[in-house]
């Protein structure tokens, strides 16, 4: 499912409300949970799951296509935690 997918069923489920202020509510809450996440704050929805921030160290890889060594510089990297709720409905529970 994409984002104007969701937009669309969300309008769709409630139609009393404009299709505008479904996609504004959407980014909204798009927008807090990647501020939250560049802030370094962990996001939980309860029995979705649980975004965090993971850092990578910095370390010494390899070109695959050279086979040359490189410098990999510290990251930040986006995870993703299924909550029991989700885990539990993807395995048929």
């Amino acid at each position: 499912m994409i984002r104007s997918e969701l937009v669309e069923k969300i309008a769709d489920e409630n139609p009393h409300l404009y299709q505008r202020d479904v996609e504004r509510i959407v980014s909204t809450v798009f927008d807090e949970i990647i501020q939250a996440m560049a802030d370094g704050n962990r996001v939980e929805l309860r029995g979705f799951g649980a975004f965090s921030v993971k850092k990578r160290d910095a370390r010494t890889g390899r070109n695959p296509r050279t086979g040359e060594t490189v410098s990999v510089e510290e990251k930040h990297v986006p995870f993703f935690k299924t909550g029991k709720l989700l885990r539990d409905r993807l395995n048929g529970g």
